[in-house]
């Protein structure tokens, strides 16, 4: 059996073609502002669009760093669900990341309800032995099987990459990214680019000063996620997520910042 497109969290590698707010091109900032992605009880949440029909929401969330792990590592979690009343649309999922403080993926739980049952893929990333095993089963609890895949080096998960894509912004290069999606090694390809711009949405009442990115994806994940996809951060130390378009399964939506709880930090103003 074909095992289900949410796992492994593929709707959030970018987060991020129908409609999209002008965009407006600035003078590259001379010098990268320093990172502080990692941040904990940060809370975004994102509105998603398919042209002008508002189809549901994605959240996500920083718990902080676990302190029951040997390593440095901080606890991810983001809640997918559409929108009540919308057509052709049911989609409720959660996933949990543990992610090391060198941006990439520890463990990772992916969960996705249907039919009022919560099924379940589990990842443990064990890089001392180049596996990754895997628990694939539902109720939460109750585990089917059990695979496991081998890799090399680091690797994301879905919500690990979206904290990954923060983490590179300023680095201005093409990069391959390895990763593990539907129980399988998959890739992103991203390049970072030195286009500074400034975006606007509606959360927000100013053109905001954001970076822009790009690239492609070699799978088929959650909703139909594939291909080519761009996205906007804030141009500042926060690297907050702004907006982003990408293809999905009823077509090409947008994803833009609706809502935020991050301690001290205001959206950056472009000159606009």
């Amino acid at each position: 059996m074909k095992p289900p497109a949410w796992r492994g969290g593929a709707l959030l590698p970018v987060l991020f073609l129908l409609f999209v707010p002008p965009v407006i091109v600035l003078a590259q900032p001379s010098t990268a502002p320093p990172s502080r992605v990692m941040v904990e009880g940060e809370d975004l949440v994102y509105n998603v669009r398919y042209a002008f029909i508002d189809l549901g929401q994605v959240r996500i969330r920083n718990y902080g760093r676990q302190k029951d792990v040997s390593f440095h590592a901080y606890k991810t979690f983001a809640n997918i669900d559409s929108y009540k009343g919308v057509p052709f649309v049911d989609l409720h999922a959660t996933f949990e990341s543990l992610i090391d403080s060198s941006s990439y993926s520890r463990a990772f739980t992916g969960k996705v309800k249907q039919d009022a049952l919560w099924d379940f893929a589990r990842y443990h990333f064990e890089y001392d032995k180049n596996l990754v095993i895997m628990d694939i089963g539902h109720r939460d609890t109750v585990v089917s099987k059990r695979e496991t895949l081998d890799v090399k080096g680091p690797q994301q998960d879905g919500l690990s990459l979206f904290f990954f894509a923060r983490e590179h912004l300023f680095d201005r290069k093409k990069v391959h990214v390895p990763a593990v999606v539907t129980e399988k090694a998959v890739n992103a390809f991203i390049t970072f680019t030195d286009e500074r711009e400034e975006v606007e949405v509606d959360a927000i009442d100013y053109p905001v000063d954001v970076m822009r990115f790009e690239g492609n994806l070699d799978f088929i994940g959650i909703f139909g996620l594939s291909g080519e996809f761009e996205g906007w951060f804030s141009n500042d130390e926060a690297r907050i997520p702004i907006l982003a378009k990408m293809k999905v399964l009823i077509g090409s939506v947008t994803i833009e910042l609706m809502s935020w709880k991050r301690q001290g930090w205001v959206p950056p103003k472009g000159k606009g």
